[in-house]
């Protein structure tokens, strides 16, 4: 059984903030120390394995919580005295995640692996409702930025099933600066100051510039003048 100096995952919080995410938490870890029989109605397990239970649980509660369910000794028992507790969470989270879901577009992420885990985040607040992976895969195929729509047909094109195959494949491609994600307001200011500097001025200048502000720098700024030459100019004027 785990080190019970350390916490698994969030206690649940004694406003039941937390609980939608707590129950998934609690639950898969209870079934990976083969303990999952006993937060389920009709299954005979072991007054040990219902006290290793109670005592995970326990572990994983707000301080409050624990004072609350003091005389509980049953982790089933717990369980659903925690359920109809915060089962209200429901009614408020789920409104705000069907609003999440709706906005939620890849374009507004600065990379792929800060919008993953806000997909993830989202679904596991989605109570109740089937989020397919073609639902996923769609969401993100749809909300690639305009500039990348190359990029999306291509990726459209290699027949993903499973949202995760995608993904590993854009945070492979986002490590490569193969594709790179920008929200529209960056991309906007750096393609105006590319049209607002020395248009054409001297030999091969549009070609360095070009490559520069790729890079999200100017001439200037490669070369900066010397502190000498700097206050040779401060004086002149």
């Amino acid at each position: 059984m785990s080190n019970l100096t350390k916490l698994e995952f969030n206690v649940l919080h004694v406003t039941g903030k937390n609980y939608l995410t707590w129950i998934l938490d609690a639950e898969i870890h209870l079934s990976a120390m083969s303990l999952g029989d006993t937060i389920k109605e009709g299954h005979k397990t072991s007054e040990q394995d219902k006290a290793k239970a109670m005592i995970f649980l326990r572990h994983h509660l707000d301080e409050g919580l624990k004072t609350e369910y003091l005389t509980i000794k049953y982790p089933l028992t717990l369980w659903k005295d925690l359920k109809e507790r915060c089962d209200h969470q429901k009614m408020v989270i789920l409104p705000k995640a069907r609003y999440d879901w709706l906005h939620l577009r890849l374009q507004d992420y600065k990379s792929v692996s800060e919008y993953n885990p806000a997909m993830f985040k989202i679904t596991s607040q989605l109570c109740g409702e089937n989020i397919t992976n073609k639902d996923m895969l769609e969401k993100t195929y749809s909300t690639f930025h305009a500039n990348n729509m190359l990029l999306q047909q291509q990726y459209r094109e290699r027949g993903f099933t499973k949202y995760f195959e995608l993904i590993s494949v854009l945070l492979l491609a986002n490590q490569n600066n193969e594709l790179l994600l920008k929200n529209h307001q960056a991309l906007e200011r750096g393609y105006g100051r590319g049209h607002g500097r020395g248009h054409g001025r001297g030999r091969g200048g549009g070609r360095a510039r070009g490559h520069d502000f790729v890079h999200g720098r100017s001439r200037n700024q490669q070369n900066p003048p010397t502190l000498k030459e700097s206050l040779t100019t401060r004086n002149r004027q």
